[in-house]
């Protein structure tokens, strides 16, 4: 029922908001009736409130106070403004931490951690759980009728882990479900090396600085774990508000991108939401990447969460200005907050929400980004921005639901990530799994291929082209569906020192790249590791053609497959680079080492020209696209990342949706720097 009414989300059409905390405004009066007089100026129609708001609503324990969210959610909702409610177990009060010490969390040092910040609990904690279903069930209860409240925002960014007591007897039953007996885990774990073999399960402490930190089995089934009970804390939350309204849709807001050595799993949220929503804060401007590339970035962890449960997800905050907590806060250049917000849309959000609607005068984020500043004036620049995206998305309606047909898939897999960068050798500095997927990313976003991003436990049966740029961990079941996936006629493309461990993270004693060595048709016997300032090159087979190779380089052995690239360089020049194996009906594609941009670029045009279908339209360099599509059309984004104007031809007719204009496909585009289009064709 709750997923049937999700329409109630867009009753008020496309949606465009914010975070909105008129708690920490009640001491100036008439604030509140500026701010909606403000936002309905910026066509806003939706906000989410109450994510810290814990210590306004319940001040003393047991003594509530809801006469300031009373007022604010019916005046928005008089307004014409929807009201996505929080639970704040975000941040808890000073008074909770005070009398119930047990709720906060313990670091990995054995520290006991003092009251501040946010997430600073522990998700075990039965006072913490407790807690935080009874605030839950009060604010349930108090607005589980109004009309203006469509959506519960549980929580805020679930991170972090807590190493106390109670977690270590957590993580002591969750081992012990997973493994049954310790024969069975010292086996998955290898203890025996270094006569670390348990005999008692109280023996095992969670990975720390000051024990055991290097032992592989141990800190993945962390991170396992510190995902399971944090879902399972997720849980909670989402029954408590469920059991008196079970009509009302649930999400929670996914992080920015953590540390993902230290994040979650966002797979394992997945089928515990009605739909899924996330925070971006891209880095524009910097020293590494050039926009377009960020831009790629970003989309592709709009895919990312687009993929989760295969539909549009909301975009829940992003920054309309400059954050205050990135290493160098930048501002963004004309045109570019519009740009990252219509990105979003291109790739399947069906709202664009800020952090925050009005800047806060004091604490961490008093000059990070908002709709309505210091000074609250209509009369600056991103406030007239960000009015013009807004009647730019009142536009849109229409596309609300289309989704993303995407015959290609990369595989970005948490454990697998958790897994890389777990590995003790290689280039300790360069296990970039990420940066490695966007060398994969960015020709197919710049052409306008759809490709979703799934980890390693999804159906392969949709999709035509699977990459896995670095798929170290590889259990026998996934091994088994990619056999199956390239013998019915895909094509899979992977990279260096894939194949090499199964799920427990140990080797396998068949030759890498393990089960995957039949289809691969090849042998790495070995991987090289270069320093930073170290290249190789590997050269077209015939052609004489060079690309710089970096990091690492498997040294391979051709068992049926075909040398396209050799290496150019040390004891193996000549030895196969890149090379293409027929397998049934498909073929695989395997990189031995990472390249230049240069040479994935140049890869995957000609791949393109000869597999796919793709766009008509030859669009300039930092020029990206994304196609979302119904029953009816084809809705075709166009971002210029470039700080200039470029120019491209149509090639199609098509409806210029924004500028509200039929055109023919002879028609000249002009696009300045950092602006978008958004054109309609029909099917």
């Amino acid at each position: 029922m709750a997923k049937e009414n999700l329409k109630l989300l867009w009753q008020s059409g496309f949606l465009h908001g914010g975070d909105y905390n008129p708690d920490q405004w009640r001491w100036r009066p008439g604030t509140l009736d500026e701010d909606i007089e403000m936002m309905k100026a910026a066509h806003v129609n939706v906000v989410s409130m109450g994510m810290f708001s814990w210590s306004a609503i319940e001040p003393q324990e047991g003594v509530y106070d809801f006469s300031w969210l009373d007022e604010a959610i019916d005046k928005l909702y008089d307004n014409g403004i929807l009201v996505f409610l929080s639970t704040p177990s975000g941040a808890r009060p000073a008074w909770l931490a005070k009398k119930y010490p047990e709720v906060l969390r313990t670091d990995k040092f054995q520290v006991k951690q003092v009251f501040g910040e946010r997430h600073n609990h522990c998700f075990t904690s039965p006072i913490y759980r407790a807690k935080v279903k009874e605030i839950n069930q009060k604010l349930a209860e108090r607005y589980k009728d109004h009309p203006g409240v469509v959506l519960w925002h549980i929580s805020n960014e679930y991170e972090g882990e807590c190493h106390c007591n109670l977690c270590q007897e957590a993580f002591r039953e969750w081992l012990k479900n997973k493994y049954k007996d310790l024969d069975a885990l010292n086996r998955a774990w290898w203890t025996g090396f270094w006569g670390h073999t348990f005999t008692e399960w109280d023996e095992i402490h969670s990975p720390t600085p000051i024990g055991d930190w290097s032992l592989d089995g141990l800190n993945l089934d962390w991170r396992r774990f510190v995902t399971d009970q944090t879902v399972d804390f997720y849980r909670m939350e989402v029954e408590a508000v469920r059991e008196i309204t079970p009509d009302r849709p649930v999400t929670t807001n996914f992080h920015d991108f953590p540390n993902p050595s230290e994040g979650l799993n966002y797979w394992k949220f997945a089928p515990y939401l009605d739909i899924v929503s996330w925070d971006n804060y891209p880095y524009w401007h910097n020293e590494t990447n050039s926009d377009a590339v960020e831009g790629a970035r970003r989309d592709f962890i709009h895919d990312i969460n687009r993929s989760l449960l295969g539909k549009p997800f909301l975009l829940l905050e992003s920054c309309p200005g400059a954050t205050n907590w990135q290493e160098v806060s930048r501002l963004p250049k004309p045109g570019v907050i519009a740009l990252q917000s219509m990105q979003a849309v291109a790739h399947g959000a069906d709202s664009v929400q800020y952090f925050q609607i009005r800047k806060s005068l004091g604490a961490s984020e008093k000059f990070h980004g908002a709709l309505i500043d210091h000074y609250p004036s209509k009369d600056v620049r991103v406030f007239k921005e960000i009015q013009g995206l807004g009647e730019d998305l009142s536009k849109l309606e229409e596309l609300i639901g289309a989704n993303v047909d995407a015959k290609v898939a990369i595989i970005y897999d948490w454990e697998n990530r958790w897994a890389i960068d777990n590995i003790q050798g290689l280039n300790e500095n360069r296990k970039e799994y990420f940066k490695m997927c966007i060398n994969h990313y960015f020709p197919l976003w710049s052409k306008g291929i759809g490709v979703d991003a799934i980890d390693m436990e999804q159906d392969l049966d949709k999709y035509d082209v699977l990459i896995a740029p670095l798929l170290y961990m590889v259990s026998e079941d996934l091994a088994e569906r990619i056999k199956e996936f390239v013998a019915r006629g895909g094509t899979f493309i992977t990279g260096p020192f894939t194949g090499v461990v199964d799920e427990d993270q140990l080797a396998y004693m068949n030759g890498r790249p393990g089960p995957l060595r039949e289809i691969a048709g090849i042998w790495a016997e070995e991987t090289d590791s270069l320093y930073d300032s170290q290249f190789n090159k590997i050269v077209k087979a015939g052609e004489g053609k060079t690309y710089k190779a970096k990091w690492f380089c498997d040294l391979l052995h051709l068992e049926g497959a075909e040398a396209l690239y050799e290496y150019g360089e040390d004891f193996y020049a000549g030895s196969p680079a890149v090379t293409v194996n027929s397998y049934g009906e498909g073929k695989v594609y395997y990189f031995a080492t990472v390249m230049e941009q240069a040479f994935y670029d140049d890869f995957y045009k000609e791949f393109i020209n000869e597999n796919m279908e793709s766009l008509a339209i030859e669009l300039p360099d930092g020029v990206g696209a994304s196609v979302r599509e119904n029953s009816e059309y084809k809705f075709i984004f166009i971002a210029n990342h470039n700080n200039g104007e470029v120019e491209f031809n149509l090639a199609e007719d098509a409806y210029d949706v924004l500028a509200e204009q039929e055109l023919d496909k002879s028609a000249a585009v002009e696009m300045p720097a950092y602006s978008y289009k958004v054109y309609r064709v029909k099917k």
